[in-house]
C-alpha cells in the first residue's frame, strides 16, 4: 500500500465495544487492501478505547483518535471524513458486517464506469447474532442518468443505504456535510445523487445489524435521536418542529445548490411536493428493518462463509 491509500474507510464510534472487533474483523480482511481505516472514537465510556488500540497496534492502516468529550454522532461522521486522504470514501459502522470482497467490487465499479460517483452491493439486515432477517431488493433508480429520477425515487422508495457506499471524495467535498435534524442522512444522500448517478453492484455484501442499542432503537423519538446526533440539539430551540422543517428545507436546499439544468431543478421540485403531499397516506415512511423476518430455511446465503473474521461459525 502507498503513503497515500486509494481508499479511506471512516469509522465513527461511540460505547461499541459489543460488535467493534468483528467490525474490524470483516474491514481488514477484505481482498482489497488499499485503504486506511480512520476510527475516531468519541469519548466512549467502554471497552471501546481498548479494542480500536489493540488492532491498531496489529495493522498500520488503522489511524485511531479519541475525542475528550462526545460531541454527537454527526459531528463525528464529518470528523472522519475531514480526516480521510484517500480519492475514494466510505463511512463504516462499528455494528455491520462487510462480505470480504464488497471493497474490492465497488472500487472495481467505480474504475470501470467513471460517470458514476458511488458504488454499493446488495445488503440484508441481520439480527444481533450476525443471522440475516430480511434480505432487501433494491429498487431505487439511482443509477438513472436523469437527476429528478434519481432524486424522485430516493423521495418515495424505501431507503437503500447508500449513504455506507463508496464514494468519490471529490464529490463529498462539494456537497453540505452531514447535518443533525431528523432525517438528514436522507437529504445527504438526495444531495448526492443530484451530482450524479449510482451504481449496485450485484452480489450480496453488506450485511446492515439491527439490535437494541443501535441508534434508532435506543433513541426512539424524533428529538432523542437528533439529540444522539449533536448534543446541541437538546436545547429548547431545536423542538421537533423544527427539525422536520429543517428536515424538508434540506432537500429544498440540496436542489437549489446542485449543478442541475433549470428544468431539472423545476422537476425535482414538482417531485418533492408530490412527496410532501403523499406523506400523510397510511404506510408512508416504511422502514425496512420492520418488515417481517424471511424464513431461515429459505435463505441461500451465508453471513459466515462470506464474511472475515466468521469462519467456522457455522460448522
Amino acid at each position: 500500500m502507498s503513503d497515500r491509500p486509494r481508499l479511506s474507510i471512516g469509522l465513527p464510534v461511540y460505547n461499541g465495544e459489543e460488535y467493534l472487533a468483528e467490525s474490524f474483523d470483516a474491514l481488514l480482511g477484505q481482498s482489497y487492501e488499499d485503504f486506511e481505516l480512520v476510527v475516531s472514537d468519541n469519548a466512549s465510556t467502554d471497552g471501546t478505547e481498548d479494542i480500536c488500540r489493540r488492532y491498531a497496534a496489529k495493522d498500520s492502516r488503522v489511524r485511531y483518535t479519541r475525542l475528550p468529550r462526545n460531541i454527537g454522532a454527526t459531528p463525528n461522521h464529518n470528523r472522519v471524513f475531514a480526516l480521510s486522504r484517500g480519492e475514494l470514501f466510505k463511512w463504516a459502522s462499528h455494528d455491520d458486517l462487510y462480505a470480504r470482497d464488497l471493497l474490492l467490487r465497488c472500487v472495481q465499479a467505480l474504475d470501470e464506469r467513471p460517470e458514476m460517483i458511488l458504488a454499493h452491493t446488495g445488503q440484508a439486515v441481520i439480527d444481533g447474532d450476525g443471522q440475516v432477517k430480511v434480505p432487501y431488493e433494491y429498487t431505487l433508480a439511482t443509477d438513472s442518468p436523469h437527476a429528478p429520477e434519481r432524486f424522485r425515487s430516493l423521495l418515495f422508495e424505501p431507503g437503500g443505504d447508500d449513504f455506507y457506499g463508496v464514494l468519490r471524495a471529490d464529490v463529498l467535498r462539494r456537497v453540505k456535510p452531514l447535518d443533525s435534524y431528523h432525517h438528514a442522512d436522507r437529504t445527504f444522500v438526495a444531495e448526492i445523487a443530484l451530482h450524479g448517478p449510482f451504481h449496485q453492484v450485484p452480489e450480496l455484501l453488506y450485511f446492515r445489524r439491527d439490535h437494541p442499542a443501535r441508534a434508532e432503537r435506543a433513541n426512539p423519538t424524533k428529538r432523542s435521536r437528533c439529540v444522539n446526533l449533536d448534543p446541541r440539539r437538546a436545547g429548547p430551540l431545536h423542538p421537533t418542529p423544527r427539525l422536520l422543517a429543517e428536515y424538508v428545507a434540506g432537500f429544498v436546499a440540496a436542489i437549489r445548490r446542485a449543478p442541475l439544468s433549470s428544468a431539472d431543478r423545476r422537476a425535482c421540485y414538482r417531485h418533492l411536493a408530490a412527496w410532501m403531499a403523499s406523506r400523510a397516506r397510511p404506510g408512508a415512511g416504511e422502514r425496512v428493518e420492520d418488515r417481517a423476518p424471511v424464513d431461515p430455511d429459505r435463505l441461500t446465503v451465508s453471513v459466515d462463509a462470506l464474511v472475515p473474521g466468521r469462519e467456522g461459525r457455522g460448522a
